[in-house]
């Protein structure tokens, strides 16, 4: 199977920074739910955290190949530190959550798993989050305590089906705020992982944020520190910077039989697209929210707030103008908008074909050529997945989202799959959905650069070595669901400065 993979200078500094995302999202072809991060990628949900998605996951679990392991992570860049209100999701009147899943191909949401939660305050006459340490979730001491339910929707449009409920008020575990507060911290994540009426598990809580990428120097006119001397504004050389590193995220995880989730004609093989599933997640906030001293209400209807499959979409490809639009839209519409020839249409078609970042690379990087619009290659994994990989059943609706043949075994233990995914020959890895290990962003900037199979003249160096000098996460996953790292507690934060520090110089500081 070939190892598919896809990945002026007058303009403002501003472009520049949107233009890398269109490199490393355009270039990687995403749907959503894949590899890279969505982070703060509009105007309106970046006011929003409690609802912003940051990443979706989806592959077959490495140590129970009979199931697929689905993530989304919410809350982008939580500070370990942040009490006494620490993070938690908002309230069931307020907000829902969804993962959701295309089995079909049509774009329209077959199965929809609905997270929702409650608060429940032990002791409303103390200002601390826990007033003793927490030996177990039902622990007296555990004050600001979060219960959810779980729901799976069966239906097309999911929203609209019959429904099950798979758990019911279930005991979030704690942020971790220190060792005083909860001892031993994965005792706690061992007794919130819970089983699922029908099969399966769920875990929902704080996690250490398994995404990895260097986004101080990205940002910084598409820096790469590792070529730094073949920048047109040259720097020293150095090692990439893991910025998100030190950083939490809740999630909402699910580990499901694979016959939950694929449509009734697959035949568990590889080669039969009925088994290749498409994989988002949005949130929706109430129409109406009233909001008087003390207290916080929702009502009417609901509205989709933000929406993630494939990483770093948003803030790649899709213009600022239509980013809080794009967050409101269903899969089933993304078509219409690239080939509607309206305005908007013609716009992010020209993203596509035409990206933004494959016209500055050569000017940000000179004696760097790129492959010449139109990229009919990225529009191909973009909108369809590849062929014999992850392309849907036959009349398919094309469409943003994550595709997972989840009739592909792992190819790996638990995280450690060869990073760069498919582009390396790992067919389980990135795009073929997203791993915690899959590096979407250096696969992303290879792929826009046309350092890949599908664009041969220009698979070469340094278009096939380019990368951000980050390979790995923070912290090592654990063995089994749900995988990731626990998080970084507030006693240990990693951002914090020893006291006694020499404060450094207003002025005349910045690093070289």
């Amino acid at each position: 199977m070939k190892a598919l993979l896809h990945h002026s200078a007058a303009r403002a500094i501003f472009l520049i920074a949107v233009a890398f995302l269109v490199l490393t999202a355009v270039a990687l072809g995403w749907q959503t739910t894949a590899n890279g991060s969505s982070h703060r990628e509009a105007p309106l949900i970046s006011r929003d955290p409690s609802v912003d998605v940051t990443d979706v996951y989806a592959f077959v679990s490495p140590d129970d190949t009979s199931t697929v392991t689905l993530i989304a992570n919410w809350i982008p860049f939580e500070e370990p530190a942040g009490g006494p209100n620490f993070y938690h999701f908002d309230e069931a009147d307020l907000a829902r959550y969804w993962l959701k899943i295309d089995n079909n191909g049509d774009a329209v949401c077959d199965i929809g798993f609905l997270f929702t939660f409650h608060s429940d305050v032990q002791n409303p006459n103390t200002f601390l989050y826990n007033v003793g340490p927490i030996a177990h979730l039902g622990d007296a001491n555990y004050n600001y305590r979060m219960t959810y339910d779980v729901t799976r929707y069966d239906g097309s449009p999911c929203d609209s089906g019959a429904t099950t409920t798979l758990a019911s008020n279930k005991i979030m575990p704690p942020d971790n705020v220190g060792k005083r507060s909860e001892k031993p911290y994965g005792n706690l994540r061992i007794e919130g992982t819970y089983d699922l009426t029908g099969g399966g598990k769920v875990f929902v809580g704080q996690r250490d944020d398994p995404f990895f990428v260097d986004i101080g120097s990205i940002f910084d006119l598409l820096g790469l520190r590792p070529f730094n001397q073949a920048h047109l504004l040259k720097l020293k050389t150095q090692t990439g910077k893991d910025n998100v590193a030190g950083y939490n995220i809740h999630t909402t995880a699910l580990q499901l039989p694979k016959s939950a989730l694929v449509n009734s004609n697959c035949d568990g093989t590889a080669s039969d697209t009925d088994c290749v599933i498409g994989v988002w997640s949005t949130a929706e906030r109430a129409a109406t929210t009233t909001r008087s001293f003390g207290a916080t209400s929702g009502s009417g209807g609901w509205v989709q707030v933000a929406r993630l499959g494939n990483p770093l979409v948003n803030e790649a490809v899709i213009p600022l103008a239509l980013k809080d639009a794009f967050n409101g839209l269903d899969p089933s519409a993304d078509f219409g908008l690239y080939t509607s020839g309206t305005p908007a249409g013609d716009l992010l078609k020209e993203s596509v074909l035409n990206p933004e970042l494959g016209r500055l690379i050569p000017v940000l990087y000179p004696g760097v050529t790129v492959p010449a619009a139109p990229r009919n290659d990225i529009q191909q994994v973009f909108l369809q997945g590849l062929p014999g990989l992850n392309e849907m059943t036959a009349g398919y609706t094309p469409a943003e989202y994550l595709r997972l043949n989840t009739g592909i075994a792992p190819t790996a233990g638990v995280c450690q799959g060869k990073r760069m995914g498919v582009l390396e020959g790992d067919v389980a890895g990135w795009p073929n959905g997203r791993r915690l290990e899959d590096d979407v962003t250096d696969a992303a900037l290879r792929a826009v650069a046309g350092g890949y199979v599908l664009t041969p003249d220009f698979n070469h160096a340094p278009n096939n070595k380019l990368a951000d000098g980050v390979s790995h996460n923070d912290r090592e996953c654990l063995s089994a669901f749900p995988y990731m790292a626990d998080p970084w507690s507030g006693y240990r934060s990693s951002h914090a400065t020893k006291g006694n520090v020499k404060p450094i110089k207003a002025e005349g500081a910045d690093e070289e």
